[in-house]
């Protein structure tokens, strides 16, 4: 476009001459405006150019003036180059340049309605051929149609003929199928006639029945001929029982004379067999177990195999059996003996029914049939035969003596044989027995010690229990017989081996611990086990029971004859020096046998409350879990042995009362026999040299001290705490009761006040703060006895809202030296109007 522009152009300063063309072919390609414009406009920018470079200053300027930069002008500033600017033309192309210009627009306004023109022909044309374009696809897509219908009715007239092929092809094949039958029928009726002949008659049969190379086939055909002559006789009894038909003669002959040949048959191939078993000849074993089980589902053949297994036909075998377990004939056997016998017994057993189950897989078809049989045999003859001999159920009646094991050897027994029997029964399971259910076999086998297995498990915990009375019994009567202090001397005859022992009681629970562990095995079942469980747990509740009280009744009796001494040598006050005399060595001795039967005493609870510990540890560790499953047996437990226990505890709180009842007749004894008149009405100057209690107050502190030792030490808890609060309640008491015998002065009072300091101090120890209040009270009254009469007055503020307190403050005011001599009755009768 350029080239073809610059040739039609001429170098001129007017461009009016020459034509403007443009093409619309100089639109086409890669299209630029700029091009477009440049070659428009360069035919004359040239000459301009060459013109202001002729006429300027050789350094580019126009017209001597300098550029324009920014709008401002540079160089010479005089009036005369101003004038030259004005008068001359500053582009004198421009007019060339719009006269190309309008040329060019009214060329491209042609160009834009050439176009337009060729656009619409072109629309004019696309629009006929969418038309006929639109025309062709209808008539194609009718076509298709056509098309799609002609092959659907070609697609149902395959399928139709199809359809008739198969029709056809079954229709040939049933009727070859009804040729094929109607000939089997012919031969089979063929056959049927020649043993429907004479009755017994087997000598006029086909070949195929004697010949021992087609005893298959033969065997197949009188299976065939005995079915179809059974169901004809079948029909005709219908028949005839209908009044359909007038019975004629059947095939009653035919069948008896199928049944001979078919029990010849099954003897010749068991014989066959047989004589292939012995020589090992597995192939001919499968074969003749393939045909046997043509007969009865070849059952015969299993059981005959199975029969004539040496381990049940060989008496040496079960007597090698009993060797095993038991062992030679005299001895007595023991559980670990039998457990042992057993292992080594069973895996034998295994290990043959292991071997005998590679041949019966290698030769019968259908092997786990014959696996449940022989297993079955194992359990029932074998298994059964060794148990019998191992457990002989005892009589309940007669149980054994313990000597001989008694009834816990038995159960012992049943518990090795049935644990080890099951572990035979898992690895037969593991061996392979078909569809016998080889654990319900094996519970089976023993039922009938099952059955009553829980009164055999009571009837020995209480055999064990009676044979450990007659023993402890037994190491008594030794004991008092070697000597201890005797009943002369006034001491218990308690002995060590009478006393209560944990030891013992441990045993207990050894028992019922083995017992519940047979009872879990015996007894899976959660409810049937959680009855099992609470029979044997009442059997250790009624024998922790029994004992504990029966150990604490006799430590009772020691406490009983020790207050019985102690009444025997009371005396008068009208007797002689030396009968007195004799009385307190009695009286001493009394009090020796009442020590020593209250520390038994202690020592006898704290083996109680041992005993009980160890029994409710073990229910909780043992029991709790077996009784939950089931709802109410847990509670129910809880309640019975908390009822089982509580006869032992109404013994303890008896002995307990009896133990407070022999300490303070002691203690009664001992203020009696060393308090003195002159103790608390000293002289004025005696007080100051001697600090210490008086020597009746020591000595019962001294015992109360030795004495009790056994009691902290025995008692725990709340029942300590009970103990020794009824004591000091009681020693109070009694102390108060003794100090009324006496009249005080004021140096007696402060002696008395030591007294009551050294017992509180003592009572201190028993953390008991009633009791502890108690004896500040009793150090509070004594004061009555220290100030002077005319001072009572400012005591009664201490003595205000107690009347308890006040009674006995009134009481001690009145064992006061100057009671009747200072006229304290009427002095405090307004104070106290009880006194008046």
């Amino acid at each position: 476009m350029k080239e073809g522009i610059r040739a039609r152009g001429a170098r001129s300063s007017s461009v009016n001459s020459v034509p403007l063309i443009l093409d619309i072919e100089d639109f086409k390609g890669d299209f630029s405006f700029d091009a477009l414009f440049g070659n428009l406009v360069n035919d004359l920018l040239p000459s301009f150019l060459e013109e202001e470079a002729d006429s300027g200053d050789g350094h580019g300027n126009i017209g001597g003036i300098d550029g324009l930069a920014n709008g401002h002008l540079r160089g010479q500033s005089d009036a005369s180059k101003l004038s030259q600017m004005s008068s001359a033309p500053f582009f004198p192309e421009v007019d060339g340049l719009l006269s190309l210009f309008k040329d060019a627009c009214k060329e491209l306004i042609d160009l834009r309605k050439q176009v337009d023109g060729r656009l619409d022909t072109l629309k004019k044309e696309v629009s006929t051929q969418d038309s006929k374009h639109r025309k062709t696809l209808t008539e194609i897509e009718k076509g298709v149609d056509g098309l799609f219908e002609s092959f659907a009715r070609l697609d149902g007239r395959i399928s139709s003929v199809g359809q008739t092929a198969a029709k056809i092809g079954d229709h040939l094949q049933s009727a070859d199928a009804q040729r094929e039958t109607a000939s089997q029928t012919i031969e089979l009726i063929k056959y049927l006639m020649e043993f429907n002949g004479s009755p017994g008659d087997l000598m006029e049969l086909s070949a195929l029945f004697s010949d021992d190379s087609r005893v298959a086939e033969a065997a197949s055909i009188a299976q065939k001929l005995r079915s179809f002559a059974e169901e004809d006789i079948g029909r005709q009894g219908a028949s005839a029982a209908a009044g359909n038909a007038t019975p004629g003669r059947g095939l009653e002959v035919a069948v008896a004379n199928l049944q001979d040949y078919c029990n010849e048959l099954e003897n010749r191939l068991l014989s066959r067999f047989d004589a292939a078993s012995q020589r090992r000849d597995l192939s001919t074993m499968s074969e003749c177990a393939k045909i046997l089980s043509q007969f009865n589902r070849g059952t015969s053949a299993m059981q005959h195999y199975v029969a004539t297994r040496p381990m049940f036909i060989d008496v040496e075998v079960m007597n090698s059996d009993i060797r095993l377990v038991l062992g030679d004939n005299g001895s007595q056997p023991s559980p670990s003996n039998v457990a042992r016998g057993l292992s080594s017994l069973y895996k034998e057993i295994t290990d043959t029914v292991r071997k005998e189950a590679a041949t019966i897989t290698a030769v019968f078809p259908a092997p786990n049939e014959v696996m449940a049989i022989l297993v079955q045999r194992v359990l029932e003859q074998r298994v059964t035969g060794i148990l019998d001999k191992i457990l002989v159920k005892p009589s309940l009646m007669t149980p054994p003596p313990v000597l001989e094991g008694g009834l816990l050897l038995y159960l012992r027994m049943l518990a090795v044989t049935y644990e080890r029997t099951q572990e035979l029964a898992k690895d037969l399971r593991a061996v392979g027995c078909g569809d016998l259910d080889v654990e319900d076999l094996t519970e089976s086998l023993f039922s009938s010690h099952k059955d009553d297995y829980p009164e055999h498990e009571q009837a020995s915990l209480k055999q064990l229990y009676q044979a450990k009375m007659e023993e402890l019994r037994a190491e008594g009567q030794v004991s008092e017989s070697s000597g201890t202090i005797g009943r002369s001397k006034g001491a218990s005859i308690s002995s060590s081996q009478q006393q209560i022992s944990v030891t013992v009681v441990t045993e207990f629970v050894r028992w019922n611990e083995e017992a519940i562990s047979r009872c879990t095995l015996f007894s899976p079942q959660p409810a049937t086990l959680a009855a099992n469980v609470k029979a044997i747990l009442t059997c250790l509740l009624d024998q922790v029971s029994r004992y504990i009280t029966e150990g604490l009744e006799r430590a009772r009796d020691g406490l009983s004859e020790a207050a019985v001494l102690r009444e025997k040598f009371v005396l008068g006050t009208s007797v002689s020096r030396r009968v007195a005399a004799a009385a307190a060595s009695a009286a001493e001795a009394a009090a020796a046998a009442g020590e020593s039967s209250f520390k038994s005493f202690m020592v006898a609870v704290q083996r109680c409350g041992s005993s009980v510990a160890l029994v409710q540890q073990y229910f909780a560790n043992s029991i709790s879990r077996l009784l939950l499953p089931v709802d109410g047996a847990h509670a129910a437990s809880c309640e019975e042995m908390s009822t089982a226990l509580s006869k032992a505890e109404a013994a303890a709180y008896k002995g307990l009362q009896q133990c407070i009842e022999t300490v303070m007749a002691e203690v009664e004894r001992l203020l009696s026999s060393e308090q003195k008149a002159t103790d608390y009405k000293l002289p004025d100057d005696a007080i100051a040299h001697d600090h210490r209690p008086t020597n009746a107050c020591i000595r019962v502190v001294d015992y109360l001290t030795r004495v009790l030792e056994s009691a902290f030490t025995a008692l725990e808890g709340l029942n300590k705490q009970a103990f020794l609060t009824e004591l000091g309640n009681r020693l109070d008491k009694l102390l108060l009761t003794h100090w009324q015998k006496f009249t005080f002065n004021p140096s007696g009072g402060l002696q008395l006040k030591r007294d009551i300091n050294a017992y509180g101090s003592f009572v201190k120890s028993f953390n008991t703060p009633a009791v502890d209040e108690k004896f500040e009270l009793l150090g509070i009254i004594a004061n009555v006895f220290l100030v002077a009469p005319e001072s009572l007055s400012s005591l009664s503020t201490l003595f205000e809202g107690s009347p308890g307190i006040r009674k006995d403050a009134e009481r001690f005011i009145q064992l006061r030296e100057d009671y009747k001599s200072a006229k304290l009755a009427t002095r405090l009768s307004s104070l106290w109007p009880s006194l008046s």
